[in-house]
């Protein structure tokens, strides 16, 4: 069994609609599926799904393929890597297949970040080394934790690494552009080296960390580069990734740390912000993890003010999110410092006690209110109102209400009143308010009748293999260059396998970018359900009469550059048989 008939297998396999179904919620309209894309920033749903077709498709940025691309695109993994993914779940056997590996312009940039995260790692296992993993070793870091998670060291020298690379043909200006050199010298001198990886797992920045009582900065970190963005990166992710999906929840931390520490005592599903802000792509990205989604930032006011801001934000696409509040009688304000004093066990029971974020958000409002001022109390009391309308959830608005009523010794019945005043004037803004279209950056191309028909015929080919035999049986000529190595590689597909679908072409055109471009534009293209033979034929028509017309074009353009009149006259003859037809 060939490589392909090995792919087409698992596709066969893993059901779409499943599989899609995992990652974001899918709803049946008619024969397809339906759920927002996840491909692009959008709240309506906008992808649609066909389970007899095996492909999805978006209606907004085009994004299209089967079960291979879905994966390629969401988890940011090449080819060999979703056959890896996609060959477990399907229970089929993948270790002996071969896929050419797919270069980048980028190659180079990643290849000179694992020259250097390898050498950092080969030097704290040196005698060099010693002082930075008794430090380590004190904030109870052992060599299991060290190995794990790569962490490295660079040395006292200020030319170490760049007289490595350098030896290996990398210029001194593209390590200075890449930030792993600064002023011709290391950028990272006498650090313990935490590698950042992007979320594909490629090593794309360091953080270095001092060890020695220096008065340099705590932490050195990766300037902005051609393949680090910070606010497109989240520590761990690429490890938290599967974890987090299994597991159904995923904590956000504030420090790598954190996210150690958690990962040491069983917390995989971990990612951490590398501080207190959060960008909106990461926040994309936490939606790719899960919807449930668990904060363990900070203790101390920072991280409580970034735990309100980044749970409000979170709330709003939708996630469900809880928090886990460091106890503040205790000094330890972060995960890390709480785990090394209190054990596992306890941290385990602040997670069994999180809060859903509209509890935590009501105890944050309460904090500072002097309840002896009318003033401050009657916003304290519209703060929690207007919070509790945004609860779906009628017993727990019930619950909070009576609460409040208790502690600010007003009825019940009066915050029942407000509460309904907000939720009346909600649903005035929600009617009044006009729904925000996001406009996608997206070339709007006008088809001719002649190109429109070139595509449905190769959708035709593809949908049945009558219409390649047609095809192929009519010499048809295609339109441009593109078009007919498509058309070839379909007629091709089918001689060689004896069967043809949408979904399986789709894998076989992974490593052909060019035609798979083509290939995506057509299929979200809209077509008749059916294709018949009237209209195959048609389409063969239009585009042989296009053919002819660019032939007589060409030759009128030959004929007027001739001197020759015999020549002229031959010429003149062939323009006069194509108009009649012969």
């Amino acid at each position: 069994m060939n490589n392909q008939d090995i792919v087409n297998q698992i596709r066969q396999k893993i059901d779409i609609v499943d599989l899609i179904s995992e990652y974001i919620p899918l709803v049946q309209k008619g024969k397809n599926y339906f759920g927002v894309c996840p491909f692009h920033n959008d709240t309506n749903p906008s992808m649609s799904v066909s389970r007899e077709k095996q492909i999805y498709k978006c209606f907004s940025c085009g994004a299209s393929g089967n079960v291979f691309n879905f994966i390629m695109d969401y988890d940011h993994i090449d080819f060999k890597e979703a056959i890896k993914v996609l060959g477990e779940k399907a229970g089929i056997e993948v270790s002996g297949i071969t896929v050419a590996p797919k270069t980048t312009k980028f190659d180079k940039y990643y290849d000179m970040y694992e020259i250097a995260n390898k050498y950092y790692q080969n030097n704290i296992n040196t005698k060099e080394g010693q002082k930075a993993k008794e430090y380590l070793e004190k904030r109870h870091i052992d060599e299991n934790l060290i190995k794990e998670f790569g962490i490295g060291l660079s040395l006292d020298n200020m030319n170490a690494l760049t007289t490595i690379l350098s030896s290996k043909d990398y210029s001194i200006k593209e390590l200075d552009n890449l930030g792993l050199a600064s002023n011709n010298h290391d950028a990272y001198i006498n650090r313990i080296m935490f590698p950042l990886h992007d979320i594909s797992g490629r090593v794309v920045g360091f953080s270095g960390r001092i060890y020695d009582n220096s008065n340099l900065n705590k932490y050195l970190n990766t300037k902005e580069t051609i393949i680090f963005k910070k606010g497109e990166c989240l520590y761990n992710y690429h490890i938290a990734r599967d974890h987090a999906r299994k597991l159904k929840y995923v904590i956000i931390v504030e420090g790598f740390m954190d996210a150690i520490r958690l990962s040491q005592i069983g917390y995989k599903n971990v990612i951490a912000l590398m501080g207190t802000a959060m960008t909106s792509e990461q926040m994309h990205l936490v939606k790719k993890l899960s919807t449930n989604v668990y904060l363990s930032l900070d203790g101390d006011n920072p991280g409580q003010n970034a735990t309100l801001n980044i749970g409000e934000e979170l709330t709003k696409l939708g996630l469900n999110v809880k928090v886990i509040g460091m106890p503040t009688e205790k000094a330890e304000h972060d995960p890390d410092e709480f785990i090394i004093k209190y054990g596992k066990e306890s941290f385990d029971n602040l997670v069994e006690s999180a809060l859903n974020y509209s509890d935590f958000k009501i105890n944050f409002l309460k904090k500072g209110v002097n309840f002896n001022s009318d003033l401050e109390l009657s916003n304290y009391i519209n703060s929690v109102i207007k919070e509790v309308s945004n609860i779906k959830d009628e017993i727990r608005r019930e619950i909070i209400l009576k609460k409040l009523a208790i502690e600010t010794n007003l009825s019940y019945n009066t915050l029942e009143k407000r509460l309904n005043e907000y939720l009346e004037f909600q649903k005035v803004v929600a009617k009044e308010e006009t729904p925000k279209v996001e406009v996608q950056d997206k070339k709007t191309t006008k088809i001719t009748k002649y190109e429109k028909a070139a595509y449905a015929l190769i959708y035709g080919m593809v949908n049945d293999p009558w219409v390649i035999r047609k095809f192929e049986k009519e010499d048809v000529r295609l339109l441009t260059k593109e078009l007919r190595y498509l058309a070839s590689e379909i007629c091709y597909y089918y001689r060689k396998y004896g069967t043809i679908n949408m979904a399986d072409f789709y894998t076989y055109l992974t490593d052909k970018e060019e035609l798979l471009v083509v290939y995506n534009f057509i299929t979200n293209l809209d077509y008749e359900e059916e294709v018949s033979v009237k209209a195959i034929e048609d389409y063969i028509t239009v585009i042989n009469e296009y053919n002819m017309r660019q032939e007589i074009k060409r030759l009128s353009d030959l004929v007027k550059k001739e001197n020759d009149p015999i020549e002229k006259a031959k010429i003149a003859e062939k323009i006069r048989l194509l108009r009649i037809g012969e």
